[in-house]
């Protein structure tokens, strides 16, 4: 009896400590704009970025904080602050996300940055300084724009979409044409000269959306027609931001493309659920 009383002790010893030093769940940290930005879901407003929808994707033992902010650029992020408050956060073995562009390419001297010399400067810095934490970077390039008509004008401003309402958009292609330019270039350069995983947002998203051709891609967006969704009672044109719809798929396409460059975080995706999702997209 008293053999089995210090058997039982000692099994509740174990067991408690091994409790106790339970190991933390890695932190996934996101950077980066409005496409992969948390949004308000008040009043069932149907907006999502893509990184609000991510951590579905993944199983216990990873946790996603997504620091993404509607219409920051590399350089804004780090201007305001936002950069410096994830760094804190970082600890080794955590992973940072990160995905500009769409704004850096913007004339705004607040947000704009030049591919080749000062976008390829702040990707870099978050890099190498997330490593310094003992962190693991990922550089995606920004995903595409719905963009089928062949003369882009540069001037519109994203976060200005928002205020759009429903209407016939103007096409003369039958394919997507890119709008982002040189400003791919850099986060691929960027992740070949540092040694960086590499998700191709771009062309991922760019897939997605021509496979579905001109009005399937639409539903992948804040496209609503007046009346469609009580959120936005006078519709809404918006080529760039998705919806709850979008932002699933897209986080889930590029869960899927995590798993494949960054082979550490490939046993934490579920990858049944990327499966349902790819069959009911075909």
């Amino acid at each position: 009896m008293k053999k089995l009383f210090h058997f039982v002790l000692a099994l509740t010893m174990i067991l408690g400590l091994s409790a106790f030093t339970k190991k933390a769940p890695i932190t996934v940290f996101m950077i980066g704009d409005s496409t992969m930005a948390n949004k308000d879901t008040t009043g069932d407003k149907q907006e999502r970025g893509w990184g609000m929808m991510l951590q579905q994707y993944f199983k216990s033992g990873v946790v996603v904080d997504n620091h993404a902010v509607n219409g920051r650029s590399s350089k804004s992020f780090i201007d305001e602050g936002r950069w410096q408050k994830v760094l804190d956060k970082i600890k080794p073995g955590d992973y940072v996300i990160i995905q500009f562009g769409h704004n850096d390419e913007k004339p705004a001297l607040d947000r704009h940055t030049d591919p080749g010399t000062t976008f390829d400067a702040n990707l870099s810095r978050f890099v190498l300084e997330t490593r310094e934490k003992g962190g693991i970077p990922i550089l995606c390039d920004a995903v595409v724009r719905r963009n089928f008509f062949r003369k882009v004008d540069s001037s519109v401003d994203d976060e200005s979409l928002r205020n759009t309402v429903y209407e016939d958009e103007n096409v003369n292609s039958d394919t997507l044409i890119d709008t982002h330019g040189a400003y791919l270039l850099s986060p691929r350069n960027v992740a070949t000269k540092l040694n960086v995983p590499f998700i191709k947002a771009n062309k991922i998203t760019h897939d997605l959306e021509q496979g579905l051709g001109i009005e399937g891609s639409r539903k992948l967006h804040m496209w609503f027609k007046p009346g469609d969704h009580p959120s936005v009672p006078n519709g809404r044109k918006d080529n760039t931001h998705y919806n709850v719809y979008g932002g699933t798929v897209v986080a889930g396409l590029l869960a899927e493309e995590i798993a494949h460059q960054v082979p550490a975080l490939k046993k934490f995706i579920n990858k049944k659920k990327i499966k349902r999702l790819k069959k009911n997209l075909k």
